[in-house]
């Protein structure tokens, strides 16, 4: 079977996250996709089958440490590959995922996603937060995931966090950091310690939440984002009340081929 690694949110090699993506016939059993990615010890390996002979995909992500249910570079790098590999004229991909329908647009060399906004409200800031942290954000707000804003842009560059401690949180999947930007709207880190990511080098689940939140807050619909990981990316997002476009560009890494001694099958999903 066909392995694909690509650094999404890249403008160039190294850069931006790497994704693994598998585009399929049928599907493997949830086991094998699972001990896939967590033999491929990247953040999210993404696994597509088409269904008929539209635009539609139906996706699934996993992280070394289990299924999740929304991962935006790695669908940004499963339609990187479908347009350059599979079906190149299509500029349209719907995929059908544990979060609904999400629809990719090829715009020249970017490409443009559609997903659900998720709403943060105001969070108690506890002692175990500040000792995980390392520092004490000026504000803490709870989703899906914990969202800490940090007084400045250094601040969420200089963050050394206690990865184990951050596990130990019972709020929230994730935990992002973020403050306003100088060069660009916003920045921010994410960390995914609960599913066996430290650091996520760019996450676009993350804007789910964080482009309504500085949306609001800068009185701005359109900003640009700066994930301030070692590897860096940009996010040019757009947020529309329930929905958030975030767009970024691709470049591929690698193309494998796995061996693997199991026929792929039909399995109830």
């Amino acid at each position: 079977m066909k392995y694909y690694v690509v650094d999404a949110f890249a403008e160039n090699l190294f850069e931006g996250n790497p994704a693994g993506v598998c585009v399929m016939e049928g599907w493997l059993s949830v086991d094998m996709m699972q001990k896939i990615a967590s033999e491929n010890n990247l953040s999210e390996t993404a696994f597509a089958v088409k269904e008929g002979d539209s635009d539609n995909y139906h996706l699934r992500w996993f992280t070394p440490g289990g299924e999740i249910d929304l991962c935006g570079h790695a669908t940004l790098a499963t339609a990187y590959v479908i347009t350059n590999f599979y079906e190149k004229e299509l500029e349209k991909i719907r995929f059908q995922t544990l979060s609904g329908e999400l629809v990719v647009l090829k715009k020249s060399n970017l490409y443009e996603l559609d997903f659900p906004s998720i709403n943060v409200e105001e969070y108690m800031l506890t002692e175990q937060m500040v000792e995980a942290l390392g520092v004490r954000p000026i504000e803490t707000y709870l989703g899906r995931d914990l969202v800490f804003v940090l007084e400045n842009e250094e601040a969420v560059l200089n963050l050394s966090p206690d990865f184990a401690k951050l596990a130990q949180f019972p709020e929230g999947l994730a935990v992002f950091v973020t403050a306003k930007g100088k060069a660009v709207d916003f920045v921010s880190r994410a960390f995914w310690p609960k599913l066996q990511v430290n650091e996520d080098p760019v996450c676009g689940s993350a804007h789910c939440s964080l482009t309504p939140f500085w949306a609001k807050r800068l009185g701005k619909n359109e900003m640009i984002a700066r994930q301030l990981s070692k590897r860096g990316g940009t996010l040019f997002c757009i947020y529309n009340e329930d929905r958030v476009k975030i767009s970024g560009s691709a470049i591929l890494y690698s193309i494998a081929d796995l061996q693997l001694n199991q026929k792929v099958i039909k399995v109830p999903l």
